[in-house]
């Protein structure tokens, strides 16, 4: 027998802040004012033990780690910003700035200048962005919007989607503001792969944590961000900013490039030739390459160690790829060039892509069934115990409304032979399956004081349940 258990967990050392009350503004947006911050307990992400594989409860939820992290991704997203980091109210269309990387102690550059990501919410859609602010830049032609117009258009799944650029001074100096897609609990393949670890106790000795990047997991990377510079360079851009630190791992060996276009716009009264762009954006990816091969940002400081680094712990063909990005330029050297060399991974991801899918149907199909499940369960609350009509002889302890009352008791109030209360999800899931469907099947309803009993079917209490609803919502309406 499969009992419904509710664990929870008893809370990390992460302090969570309150979620904001969203108020209207007169002008449209939706802002959050400062309230009163309190410790929060993490979510609840098991609400239910595993269903026992004689039962097919499992069939109605979708697979823990899954839901755990979707759920994840979804809180996240509705993180309040810490107090007192004196950040804007508003910037040009977008509140409840939070910082999405560290804002004190040491900067992070994006090239010559100080950058930080923000995650902000658009008044206009409410829906969450990231912002990157390049500080202290001042826009001296209007004209260097343009590659962003460009690149808005680009609608890729291995690039992270610009929105807009913008100018402001809410922080007190000359900002560049770029608008991007946010994807919530991402993370830079730095930080997934090459950031230093603490290391950990394994048989009561210190080992450090092993970092090597699989060859499977390679290629995966490998394929999709040759995939994103062909849809950059086919609309007549370069990327320009290809590193660990600006490419994001958005789900489970899912990568997209961020931060593009910035540079366009940063080094726009520097102009240079699009095909010598284009080949640095290949000779990028392959010190990418390298580095996450070696297991070290600066491999290509020293050559002929990353290189025999490399060839020593992967294929021949993942070496040969690496030496082509690598190569001197030439009228050969291109992204499609590239994907001749890789011709047979790109089947492989192919056939992943397709079985990612299928995955993630069969887990879209175990939710098919819970829609109906709580409709009937919400008629269930409208009609059971309700006070105004304890007087009501068409909603006393007679008659149809007692028949429901019944079957609730018979769905949710069973005991065992020792009085103990039964916790049957799987008895629960199909009982209301059989009364959504109204079968013939005939069940015995026992009353409480156990001195009578009903035979009735599924098919005559469904049709009690939807008289008795049918006058709920007659009487609401006339109300």
């Amino acid at each position: 027998m499969q009992e419904l258990n509710a664990s929870y967990y008893q809370g990390h050392d992460g302090q969570y802040l309150s979620e904001y009350n969203h108020h209207m503004d007169p002008a449209g947006g939706y802002y959050l004012p400062p309230q009163p911050t309190f410790t929060r307990q993490p979510l609840n992400y098991h609400l239910y033990t595993k269903p026992h594989p004689d039962t097919f409860s499992h069939n109605y939820f979708i697979n823990d780690d899954l839901r755990e992290e979707l759920q994840k991704r979804s809180e996240i997203t509705r993180t309040a910003p810490a107090p007192g980091l004196n950040l804007p109210e508003e910037l040009s269309g977008y509140h409840t700035l939070v910082p999405l990387e560290p804002i004190g102690g040491e900067r992070r550059k994006f090239g010559n200048w100080y950058s930080t990501v923000y995650r902000a919410t658009n008044e206009n859609t409410g829906v969450a962005l990231a912002l990157r602010r390049i500080e202290n830049y001042r826009l001296t032609h209007q004209a260097a919007f343009g590659a962003i117009e460009t690149w808005s258009r680009i609608r890729h799944p291995n690039v992270v989607s610009v929105n807009e650029a913008f100018t402001s001074r809410a922080f007190n100096d000359n900002s560049l503001v770029v608008a991007y897609e946010y994807h919530p609990n991402a993370e830079t393949l730095y930080e997934a792969h090459l950031k230093p670890k603490a290391p950990t106790f394994q048989n009561g000795r210190l080992q450090a944590q092993s970092t090597v990047v699989p060859e499977r997991t390679m290629w995966t990377y490998i394929v999709q961000i040759a995939n994103a510079i062909k849809a950059v360079h086919d609309m007549g851009l370069a990327v320009r900013m290809i590193d660990a630190t600006k490419v994001l791992l958005t789900g489970k060996n899912r990568v997209r490039i961020s931060s593009c276009g910035v540079v366009d716009v940063l080094m726009y009264d520097t102009r240079q030739d699009l095909a010598i762009l284009q080949q640095e954006d290949l000779a990028m990816f392959g010190r990418l390459v390298f580095a996450l091969c070696c297991n070290n940002l600066a491999a290509m400081n020293n050559v002929p160690k990353a290189i025999e680094t490399l060839g020593r712990q992967y294929s021949g063909d993942m070496k040969n790829v690496a030496l082509f990005l690598i190569s001197k330029p030439g009228p050969h050297k291109t992204v499609g060039q590239l994907f001749d060399m890789i011709g047979s991974r790109l089947l492989t991801e192919m056939d992943e892509s397709q079985n990612a899918v299928d995955r993630l149907e069969s887990e879209l199909m175990s939710e098919l069934e819970n829609a109906r499940l709580v409709r009937l369960l919400c008629k269930f609350g409208f009609i059971n115990e309700r006070p105004e009509f304890a007087r009501e002889p068409r909603w006393s302890e007679t008659g149809d409304r007692y028949i429901i009352k019944l079957f609730r008791d018979f769905v949710f109030h069973q005991v065992d032979e020792l009085g103990n209360p039964v916790v049957n999800l799987s008895h629960v899931l199909t009982c209301l399956s059989k009364l959504d469907a109204g079968i013939e099947e005939r069940i015995m309803l026992v009353s409480r004081d156990e001195q009578s009993c009903l035979v009735v079917s599924y098919k005559e209490v469904k049709s009690c349940i939807d008289s008795a609803f049918s006058d709920l919502a007659r009487a609401s309406t006339q109300r």
